[in-house]
């Protein structure tokens, strides 16, 4: 896959929380064999009118979100069944870093993604953060004020600039290891194949008929 450094892309908004992976892959498009064709489909029942039109109401449908590649949304999104189409999709309709918003309930912090979601985001190039509700909150102002708003993310220094005409920039967290996977554009076929030395003098001495050798 693609190494993911820095992203610079047009900010798009989807003011919905709780968006499980059905909704943005519906379960009609799994029968495919295929892993392409998917991102037309995307958001498809929220997207589409009945007749096959554009739904003008839906929020990602708005012409101020053409050719956006960023997408900023609210808590627990990729929720539900744990289809790896989810993430395709998004990333074949140009996305290549979605933002979510961890929260804080009675004490314990509930992160912005569901863990397969955010797992599945990494194998395949596309960058999820968390940020703040606060920052998130912000960033939807920005988004209605600024026509067109840019960010540029550069995931080697954990930041997120926000191209207002007074930039905002703000940090985020991200496990080690996703991280080093994005930069290197190492899906997890890659992973295995950095020990492909190992599993092959493995084979070349493994006896199945005397596996304790």
């Amino acid at each position: 896959m693609d190494p993911f450094t820095e992203h610079t892309g047009i900010v798009a908004t989807l003011d919905r929380a709780n968006v499980d992976t059905d909704a943005i892959i519906p379960k009609q498009f799994l029968k495919s064999i295929q892993r392409t064709g998917y991102g037309p489909n995307a958001f498809f029942d929220w997207r589409y009118l009945p007749d096959g039109g554009l739904d003008k109401d839906f929020e990602l449908n708005q012409p101020r979100f053409n050719g956006r590649s960023i997408l900023v949304t609210r808590n627990n999104f990729g929720c539900g069944s744990s289809r790896e189409h989810a993430v395709w999709a998004l990333v074949q309709d140009g996305y290549r870093v979605v933002i979510a918003p961890w929260k804080e309930i009675d004490g314990k912090r509930l992160p912005g993604f569901a863990d397969i979601f955010k797992n599945n985001t990494t194998k395949n190039g596309m960058l999820a953060i968390e940020l703040s509700e606060v920052e998130v909150d912000e960033v939807f102002r920005l988004v209605a004020d600024h026509a067109g708003l840019t960010a540029t993310v550069d995931l080697s220094a954990q930041r997120v600039v926000f191209h207002a005409p007074s930039p905002r920039t703000v940090g985020f967290e991200i496990d080690g290891r996703a991280k080093a996977q994005l930069i290197k554009g190492l899906d997890d076929i890659d992973l295995t194949l950095q020990y492909e030395a190992d599993i092959s003098r493995f084979e070349a001495q493994y006896d199945p008929l005397n596996p304790q050798a």
